[in-house]
């Protein structure tokens, strides 16, 4: 049985109890984000729909290469690591019986501690409690020699001010010197900008310390802190970064205690440095620009990551 499948059929859809739907928009009840009924999204559910059936029929009769939990929250199919999971062979279970217990939930911090386990599974994520910019910009410095965060009180130019907060999209540039908002972090503004007025980001799927493979993303600098991208492609970690950039990365995550997860990394075109902008510990994904067949190439890049790193745990099963 997959991922999902272990539950009597009726309940394989439950996610659905997930949303609140609304007459013209529907909530998602664990962070609050409101999606209206809009045509974009709707061209986003289809996109999303079709890889969602497309994993579902490759994994189908899949066998098990190790069985795993989520807690506390469950891994929902919109979620990145739901394909990878099924990709790589895993197969629900109770946490109490399961390989491998994840730790997963949708927060910016989320000091939670282990569910009741057997002895010998593999803890995942765990160490990851708190992914705030703050915090983000903290390891950042400690892992490259150098910071990306400023003092909005005495810089002055431009600088980005955004959310502590994950996942906000919230960004903007304001001019400094200004008196710091609550809740706030300022950056410097890292020019990543490409030709044609687009901006380019460097997700990194991460895997115990090594990239799984890269997803390229433009979009217009108008909206540079969105996240609708223009155009995505993947790449492996080689194609982008030196060894030495993979290696301080890869520290990164770990410093993090984010061993499976995504890391936003920008490279500023005037001195070719990167900079490691954000941490995400419960991707949704793969992003949706991607055409199909890309998306279930990448969803197959980070498995592969996965069930190796998984199964490095358990030697004798073999890869």
């Amino acid at each position: 049985m997959s991922v999902d499948a272990q539950t009597k059929p009726r309940q394989r859809f439950e996610w659905v109890r997930d949303f609140e739907f609304g007459a013209t928009s529907l909530v998602y009840r664990k962070t609050g984000v409101r999606v209206p009924y809009s045509k974009p999204i709707r061209q986003e559910f289809i996109a999303w729909l079709r890889y969602f059936l497309a994993v579902r029929r490759e994994t189908r009769r899949m066998p098990g290469a190790f069985t795993i939990a989520f807690s506390p929250d469950p891994g929902r199919p919109w979620y990145q690591m739901w394909s990878v999971a099924r990709l790589a062979g895993g197969k629900l279970a109770p946490a109490a019986e399961a390989d491998v217990v994840f730790h997963f939930e949708d927060a910016t911090m989320s000091p939670n501690a282990p569910p009741a386990h057997k002895p010998g599974a593999k803890l995942i994520n765990f160490g990851c409690t708190d992914i705030s910019k703050g915090r983000v910009e903290q390891a950042f410095a400690e892992t490259f020699g150098y910071s990306l965060s400023l003092n909005p009180t005495l810089h002055i130019g431009p600088a980005v001010e955004k959310s502590e907060l994950n996942a906000a999209h919230d960004g903007r540039i304001v001019a400094c010197p200004v008196i710091p908002a609550p809740g706030k972090t300022y950056q410097r503004v890292v020019d990543n900008r490409i030709e044609d007025g687009l901006i380019e980001d460097l997700r990194c799927p991460m895997v115990g310390g090594k990239i799984a493979c890269v997803f390229v993303k433009h979009r217009p600098v108008a909206t540079r802190f969105s996240n609708t991208n223009s155009f995505v492609k993947v790449m492996t970690a080689e194609q982008i970064f030196t060894q030495e950039e993979q290696a301080k990365i890869g520290e990164m995550s770990l410093r993090l205690g984010l061993e499976v997860g995504g890391l936003d990394v920008l490279r500023d075109r005037n001195d070719g440095r990167i900079f490691v902008v954000d941490a995400n510990k419960t991707d949704m994904g793969p992003p949706i620009a991607l055409p199909l067949q890309e998306k279930l190439k990448s969803g197959r890049m980070i498995a592969k990551t996965f069930r190796e790193y998984v199964l490095a745990h358990f030697p004798a099963r073999g890869a």
